[in-house]
């Protein structure tokens, strides 16, 4: 059994608890995107936020218009309080640009106004996807119950084992090998916190209300990672923890392609070092690709004998395939096209719930501050 601790504080699925947690302070921000009805409306979630009651539920949402109409009528029937958000209202774009933060949207834009709202309306806030098949109450009472103890952020971790075989790609062999890597170079203690992270790509965490309103988002894929790196800044390795959730099952991206892993890997590893270099970290990029491939070449090997371990099926050749459509990710960062931290805009969480309302009918012009 396993409860052994790192560098943050781990808190282990020893006893599958469900331990006492400020429900009623917190709010729950779901981000959800989709084409179809069917594909926003996880009925399993919502039945189990019921059982669970936070004070709040704050659903981002990446849809069209008839499809944000019906899952506003759809999520009416649960007993719970829902603030549905509309994140591709032309209104919402409008005044996130007068502003001077309009551009690219993604999942990380969608989770970002989603905190803002619910940093003003709840003393706690957690974020997690609603893409999970194995969603259960214990998320959200394990993501917060360290908030009421001595903890200002907690980030969920869990296995990802399904059909036979092991998932959790990106982690796998793009983050861990880089990690790696990296600490191998620098004794850096940025380096050594996103390492203590059993799984930094997981969409489920947690903070405290203020903390929340001092994160920097990235705008897209390298949310979760780049969130790191602020959560390094504004609470350290003292005042973080990370919770067992268990087994997470959720549909799986393909590697190659639109919306593929790849291309995720270029995003995560902008945010990656993006949060290195804030941390005052130089990496030497041109000597970097081919210490990531000798690391995640080591860690192939490690995984296939934990999958022969345990009768897993496991394919080192398209392992090492994997490795090689990420390597593009391994380079400097781009422009910074982080959105700001909620306290350092003159953006209100009033004004970006109107220009989000779902009834998308009144003009923009007509919308104040």
């Amino acid at each position: 059994m396993d409860y052994s601790q790192e560098r943050i504080t781990t808190l282990h699925d020893l006893t599958d608890p469900l331990p006492d947690a400020p429900v009623a302070d917190s709010a729950v921000v779901v981000p959800i995107a989709g084409e179809s009805i069917a594909a926003v409306t996880p009925e399993h979630v919502f039945e189990s936020l019921e059982t669970v009651g936070p004070g709040e539920i704050v659903v981002p949402l990446r849809a069209p218009a008839e499809v944000a109409e019906g899952f506003r009528e759809w999520v009416a029937d649960y007993a719970v309080d829902v603030t549905t958000l509309w994140c591709d209202a032309p209104a919402l774009e409008t005044r996130l640009e007068r502003h001077g933060i309009g551009g690219q949207r993604g999942k990380g834009r969608d989770v970002w106004l989603g905190l803002g709202v619910a940093a003003d309306r709840a003393d706690y806030v957690v974020v997690h996807d609603a893409d999970a098949r194995t969603y259960s109450p214990a998320v959200v009472k394990r993501l917060l119950a360290p908030l009421a103890m001595e903890y200002d952020f907690v980030k969920g971790y869990y296995a990802r084992v399904e059909d036979g075989r092991l998932y959790g790609r990106l982690v796998r062999l793009f983050i861990a090998p880089l990690l790696r890597t990296l600490e191998d170079r620098h004794d850096a203690g940025i380096v050594r916190y996103l390492s203590a992270f059993r799984y930094p790509l997981a969409g489920e965490f947690a903070f405290s209300a203020d903390v929340a309103r001092r994160l920097r988002a990235q705008r897209a894929w390298g949310l979760e990672i780049g969130l790191l790196g602020e959560t390094f800044d504004a609470v350290g390795t003292d005042r973080s923890a990370q919770a067992d959730l268990g087994v997470h099952r959720h549909d799986h991206k393909p590697v190659g392609g639109r919306g593929g892993l790849s291309g995720m890997a270029d995003q995560v590893g902008q945010a990656l070092f993006r949060a290195i270099e804030d941390g005052g970290i130089d990496p030497e990029y041109g000597t970097l690709p081919d210490a990531y491939r000798d690391a995640a070449s080591r860690l192939v090997s490690q995984y296939a004998a934990d999958a022969a371990f345990n009768g897993l099926e496991y394919d080192r050749s398209a392992e090492r395939e994997q490795v090689e459509e990420y390597v593009s990710g391994v380079r400097p960062p781009g422009p910074d096209t982080r959105l700001p931290a909620w306290d350092e805009t003159d953006l209100s969480s009033r004004v970006v719930l109107d220009a989000g309302r779902v009834e998308h009918s009144l003009p923009s012009d007509s919308r104040t501050d």
